[in-house]
């Protein structure tokens, strides 16, 4: 049955790619399924076991997402109403606001920005140091005092990836909100909360991040090089910086981990199959018992010298168990296949949308359909017209 959710588009798919998408595509909702963001979210929940390191990419990702539409508000009521940051003296802080650029780019690691897309960046962060530096927006006034269980950022407002459902498994953690729907009309990006960000609100962004994924004993900590995690805490806790560049190393490393362990299997499964595990291990058991059967009643047949019309029934047991090991063995259903389905979890189906995955299903599909039926005939016509020699 098809989960009505995965039903929805991405915001921003390229339907005329031709080849398989790359793990920046997936990431920033550029793929349908089954190569969409919340089948890679089950994938690294279900089979990879580290959907913790996609939470903390998804966080970050947000806090730049969040930093972005505080810039944003900031610069649009410069622009209509009093320039607030004229009043703090901070003429080099209006320099940066004004030059800062298109706020809408989507956020990816720094190794995939182009110069224009760092210069930005740099902005950001250059801004959002010196607005913290002069305390302008800041709920205490010194950016080291706070603390994230009290703060707007840290409660339902906010709710990222460090909230776990009660029973507290890995497994039985539902996906997260922010990329289960499009976002409301309100929003200016998919990642954009729908009230107005104080500038408590980054702060308590940052230090949500730090406390849940990165210092040790953390909630859900996540392993990165010791000096990674040494600059990241020191900029936090004893610089009081929140900008999004206190997170680019962690960020790059942790693409490139998912992009070197976690991406290529995902794409094994989900682009030249569309089973999970659970279904082709229970094809296998099905495939064995079907073949069991069919071989025991078939040398029941010969040696019992039974006629050719009783033999017939043979027909059904080694059809199913050639199917359900074929299937097993390639990790893909190919009637289901061709029929645009793709399995996400366990029984539960979505529509194949990607145009170049469908093409690339039903290609493989058909392989895996002649093989069946090549092998299926040859030992139904062995054990249907092979003489029969009663003991």
């Amino acid at each position: 049955m098809s989960d009505p959710m995965m039903d929805t588009p991405s915001p921003h798919p390229d339907l005329n790619r031709n080849r398989l998408p790359t793990l920046f595509e997936v990431l920033s909702r550029q793929t349908l399924a089954p190569v969409d963001l919340f089948s890679f979210y089950i994938y690294m929940r279900d089979q990879q076991r580290s959907v913790d390191y996609l939470d903390f990419w998804l966080d970050v990702s947000q806090h730049m997402s969040l930093c972005r539409h505080y810039v944003r508000e900031l610069r649009r009521s410069v622009l209509i109403e009093t320039p607030e940051l004229e009043k703090h003296g901070s003429k080099r802080s209006s320099y940066i606001l004004d030059h800062i650029g298109d706020m809408n780019d989507p956020s990816g690691p720094s190794t995939n920005l182009n110069p224009d897309e760092k210069i930005k960046d740099q902005h950001l962060s250059a801004y959002l140091r010196s607005d913290n530096g002069n305390g302008v927006g800041n709920g205490n006034g010194n950016g080291n005092n706070h603390s994230p269980q009290s703060s707007l950022g840290s409660q339902s407002n906010f709710r990222g990836s460090g909230d776990r459902p009660s029973n507290g498994t890995d497994r039985e953690r539902p996906p997260r909100p922010s990329f289960m729907t499009n976002g409301s009309p309100g929003r200016t990006d998919s990642n954009s909360p729908a009230h107005t960000v104080a500038r408590a609100d980054i702060r308590a962004s940052a230090e949500k991040i730090l406390y849940t994924f990165l210092l040790p004993g953390s909630e859900r900590e996540i392993i990165l090089p010791q000096g990674i995690l040494t600059d990241i805490t020191t900029s936090i806790e004893e610089e009081g910086r929140d900008d999004p560049e206190v997170f680019d190393a962690a960020k790059d490393y942790t693409f490139q981990a998912m992009e070197r362990d976690a991406f290529p299997g995902f794409l094994r499964a989900k682009a030249l199959g569309n089973l999970v595990p659970p279904s082709s291990f229970l094809r296998l058991c099905l495939g064995l018992l079907g073949l069991f059967g069919a071989f025991w009643a078939g040398f029941a047949c010969i040696l019992l010298d039974k006629p050719k019309h009783i033999r017939c029934w043979l027909i059904l047991p080694f059809t199913i168990g050639v199917y359900a090991l074929s299937s097993q063995q390639y990790s893909i259903d190919p009637v289901l296949a061709l029929a645009g389905l793709s399995e996400y979890t366990f029984m539960n189906w979505s529509r194949i949308r990607e145009p170049y995955i469908r093409k690339l299903m039903n290609k493989r599909a058909m392989m895996v359909l002649f093989f069946t039926v090549l092998i299926g005939v040859c030992l139904i016509v062995l054990f249907i017209f092979v003489p029969g020699h009663r003991l």
